[in-house]
């Protein structure tokens, strides 16, 4: 009877599992449908304003504003998008396996590289591994430009003042619910003609700006890193609440399929006692009769 009792508290125990997936897949496929309707408003002025930026830093000279200096990169800093919390999969694995890949071809390069984490699960992970510049967890709860300008803060008066010389970004980027893929975007300095040799004509055609290029560039540029860095949060905003979802899901499927197989194994069990106890039964009637 004791086989019987460990498989049947087994079952209760699964079964309040499959309860609590449930509930959080639920949960997630709610802030989902919020975080993903935020993602794709504000992507096409993303990309709109990244297109117009890099058509004029393209036409200038990179002397002209700080952020557009290009150095012999000896330092490199990198900012590291993550989740606060798990429960989502390979989602944030994915993302730790492609920076450290990063890190690793630069530091073959002869490179330092430094961190800036956003999200928790990146700070634990690379807090005993690396130089971490700083750090914003616990953010994606509620978060707007704001959280934007302060990354920004670690990131720009420090490329201007020479601490460093390249600043790169990596984020998952959200394609559809069932796939988040992490992205490596090079933030400064944003490239110049003279380094792209295969950008396309309409690019390369010479606009009339009002007011002066010098200017547009000091309001844009600051900008500039600011809406990459929003559109990296919302990504990963409702990346992480799609692989939540799809990982409860699954977790939901595997203790309905647990439950099966311990329902089976407890009959079988329960079966065998039976049995036992009919031919114990038996046996006796039998002794008794001879």
């Amino acid at each position: 009877m004791a086989a019987l009792r460990d498989i049947k508290r087994k079952i209760t125990a699964v079964q309040k599992t499959k309860q609590i997936t449930r509930a959080m897949n639920m949960v997630a496929a709610s802030k989902l449908r919020s975080s993903q309707s935020r993602m794709e408003n504000f992507r096409p002025y993303a990309v709109k304003f990244m297109d117009v930026l890099m058509s004029l830093a393209l036409r200038v000279d990179s002397r002209m504003h700080p952020l557009l200096a290009v150095r012999i990169p000896n330092k490199v800093r990198l900012i590291v998008v993550t989740s606060d919390r798990g429960l989502c999969g390979g989602f944030n694995t994915n993302v730790i396996k492609t920076a450290e890949r990063f890190i690793r071809e630069k530091t073959q390069q002869g490179k330092e590289v430094q961190l800036i984490t956003v999200g928790r699960k990146g700070y634990d992970y690379f807090r005993r591994k690396i130089k971490v510049i700083s750090s914003h967890s616990d953010v994606f709860s509620k978060f707007d430009m704001t959280l934007s300008s302060r990354i920004g803060e670690d990131a720009i008066p420090p490329f201007i003042s020479e601490e460093y010389d390249e600043l790169y970004m990596i984020f998952s980027e959200f394609r559809s619910v069932a796939i988040q893929r992490p992205k490596v975007v090079r933030l400064l300095p944003i490239p110049s003609l003279a380094e792209e040799e295969s950008v396309s004509d309409d690019k390369r055609v010479d606009y009339t700006y009002e007011p002066s290029d010098e200017e547009l560039l000091n309001r844009l540029l600051p900008m500039y890193i600011r809406v990459l860095l929003y559109r990296a949060l919302v990504e990963t905003s409702a990346g992480e609440n799609a692989a939540r979802m799809m990982a409860m899901d699954n977790a939901t499927s595997n203790c309905d399929e647990m439950v099966q197989s311990l329902t089976l194994m407890f009959n079988k069990t329960r079966q065998a006692q039976i049995t036992k106890e009919l031919m114990d039964i038996v046996g006796g009637a039998e002794a008794l009769t001879g």
